[in-house]
């Protein structure tokens, strides 16, 4: 018999419960970090050891049933990337929370959207691709590993991987309980003036643990990009535009405002460039994944269907079509309501429709190029966030043409808002293709059932959809949002993305946007692009694989601040060494594996520490309910996590590399 007709343990109910159960954990942890810092990251991997560890006691449990988990699970924390987008509608005033109902249609269908639109592109991007997908490549080693065989050697390495996440959690945690109770200090800076020209410039770096576990999984050409950036920004950009335009006052507040008003719209010109590039390149495989989508039907309707391979039994294109349409019913209402309600309620039938057809066919262009990315790169670095820059630039001239004469000189809030609730959807279509592709490629390598494995996609991002209101309420409540009205910490949440995003919707409508940096950006990215592309073509034939400057990475880099990109450099190199010393060893493929779930941990313990520390601060009415010490305990604290900063991951990947030795 072969392995397609042989019955298997696959879609069950007892693996999507778990998922779904798991799904609160990451998609927690995701909102919080990527309102932190920006950055989300990828939860396949430690879902896949979090299942593989409870359903190892089930005899009838197997490697699909775990892939499974996986996937409803990681579809679930992808969606967390959406508040990319939705804080801005806090920010702006137009919400004073986050309605669920209105924030659980938005992900849900768009995310479902995203789903549908990632079956034919799995076989342009995933089958028929030669993409690396470092997380999803990574996800099924784990899982074949763990769940593949129940010798000796296997539980061994199981155990170790559960061992290993747990310590990373656990490790992080302690770490962020340290930053709580005042006795590490959250972020380490430095800046300076330049002679007596007025320049200014510096660096910082946030002690945040998740932050290197984040570079580690990235690798290091992301991590050379990311650095590639950081010079550009803080290097050339932020000391030539603060001596073109001097200001009085410290030499951070100087620097820091003339990155965050100018600088970052260089580098969101830089993402869009690169982000067009990326999109151009998918136009032909693309093109063959429909058709040989349609090929496959065709072979069902003829009464074939068995004969398809197991790698062509998708969802059939039908479904996926009715599914698509039905989608789009709630985002029309949702958009009907959203209107009706207000100033623009006379637009509401041509807002509708241009919305529609724009979340229709942008949607589809932006899912394409994040699940291009996220296999190039891995789905946490893929750019999603950047993808969203030309989203929202399109959605706000969109809205500016209809709708502007109506409003005339009076308030663009209502303008800004549409445009903001437009890009919520489209972006929810892109973190769901962002994420789905590379669950796919994981499927694909572990001989998963397509079909089964998209409607657990379909689960986990209606899962993580319901999840992420009540963590965004929670967090509002507690911290709020820089730019926003403040909540009970006085410590307001950077929200980074949310804030470039509606920064820009603001610019465009208003009339405001200095289109001239986003030129430069757009400059930049272009030789970015062509840097990239000479680099792998000229050392295409390296044994260890091209070179490469991924000009996402480095436009991201100059938009991000560096407080964030700087320890996820730092964390992409430690990796890169880590992995080259380990390597010499016979070890050396168990103790990499152990080192990224190690890694994982680390995101996994900080993140869920600082969602439950928001619960405490809305408990307790106090701002640092935590704190042992004052702010004369600054200077201690600066170097207490400073070194911890070091020490933590260090002893982790020697633990990673002897428990190896071990397996």
């Amino acid at each position: 018999m072969t392995a397609a007709a042989s019955p298997r343990v696959e879609l069950t109910l007892r693996g999507v419960i778990l998922g779904i159960a798991i799904t609160a954990v990451f998609t927690a942890a995701n909102v919080y970090l990527g309102l932190k810092v920006g950055l989300t990251f990828a939860s396949s991997i430690p879902a896949a050891v979090i299942s593989m560890a409870l359903l190892r006691a089930v005899k009838s449990s197997t490697i699909y049933e775990n892939n499974i988990v996986q996937t409803v699970a990681s579809a679930a924390g992808a969606m967390a990337s959406v508040i990319f987008v939705l804080p801005g509608l806090v920010m702006i005033g137009w919400w004073t929370g986050f309605p669920f109902w209105i924030n659980f249609s938005i992900c849900a269908a768009g995310g479902v959207l995203g789903v549908m639109y990632t079956i034919p592109l799995r076989r342009a991007l995933v089958t028929q691709s030669d993409l690396p997908y470092p997380e999803g490549v990574a996800a099924a080693e784990v899982l074949k590993v763990g769940s593949g065989a129940r010798d000796a050697e296997a539980a061994g390495e199981g155990k170790a991987g559960l061992a290993a996440i747990t310590l990373g959690s656990v490790a992080s945690a302690l770490f962020a309980l340290g930053t709580g109770l005042k006795v590490f200090a959250a972020e380490v800076t430095a800046f300076t003036r330049i002679g007596t020209t007025g320049a200014a410039t510096g660096i910082g770096a946030s002690m945040s643990l998740a932050l290197v576990g984040a570079g580690h999984l990235m690798g290091i050409a992301v991590g050379i990009a990311m650095a590639t950036g950081l010079a550009i920004a803080w290097g050339v950009a932020v000391p030539v535009l603060t001596h073109l335009y001097p200001a009085a006052g410290d030499a951070a507040d100087v620097a820091t405002k003339i990155w965050s008003t100018k600088v970052r719209f260089i580098g969101a010109g830089a993402i869009g460039v690169a982000a067009i590039w990326t999109l151009g390149k998918l136009a032909a495989p693309v093109t063959r994944g429909l058709a040989s989508a349609l090929a496959a039907q065709a072979k069902r309707k003829a009464g074939n269907a068995d004969d398809l391979p197991l790698v062509e039994r998708d969802m059939p294109i039908g479904w996926v079509a009715l599914t698509s349409l039905a989608c789009l019913v709630p985002i029309a209402i949702l958009i009907i309501k959203f209107v009706g309600a207000g100033p623009l309620a006379p637009l509401v039938a041509p807002l509708t429709g241009v919305a529609l057809a724009y979340i229709v066919i942008a949607g589809f262009a932006v899912a394409a190029v994040c699940g291009y990315m996220a296999g190039l790169i891995g789905s946490s670095n893929s750019p999603v966030s950047g993808l969203a820059i030309l989203a929202v630039l399109g959605a706000a001239l969109m809205t500016a043409a209809i709708a502007k004469p109506l409003i005339g000189d009076g308030d663009v809030k209502p303008l800004v808002a549409f445009a903001l609730l437009v890009t919520g959807v489209l972006l929810a279509v892109a973190v769901s293709a962002n994420d789905n592709l590379q669950d796919l490629k994981t499927g694909q390598l572990v001989d998963a059932t397509p079909w089964r494995q998209q409607v657990a996609l379909v689960i986990g991002v209606v899962a993580g959809s319901a999840v992420i209101p009540v963590i965004l309420n929670l967090l509002n409540a507690a911290n709020g949002f820089v730019g926003g009205p403040e909540g009970i910490s006085h410590d307001p949440l950077p929200a980074p993305q949310a804030t470039l995003i509606s920064t820009i919707a603001t610019g465009v409508i208003g009339g405001k946007l200095d289109w001239g940096l986003i030129g430069v950006g757009g400059v930049l990215g272009a030789v970015l692009v062509l840097v990239d592309e000479t680099l792998r073509r000229v050392t295409r034939n390296r044994a260890a694989g091209p070179l490469a400057l991924p000009p996402l990475g480095v436009g991201i880099a100059i938009y991000l601040p560096s407080a964030v990109t700087f320890p996820v450099v730092l964390g992409a190199l430690a990796g890169w060494i880590y992995d080259r010393l380990v390597s010499r060893g016979p070890s050396g493929e168990v103790a990499k594996r152990l080192g990224v779930l190690a890694v994982s941990g680390l995101i996994v313990g900080e993140s869920l520490f600082n969602v439950a520390l928001a619960g405490l601060i809305v408990a307790t009415n106090k701002g640092s309910p935590l704190a042992i010490v004052g702010d004369a305990f600054e200077g201690p604290a600066t170097l207490l996590a400073a070194a911890a900063f070091v020490l933590v991951p260090l002893a982790l990947y020697l633990w990673s590399s002897a428990r190896a030795k071990k397996v």
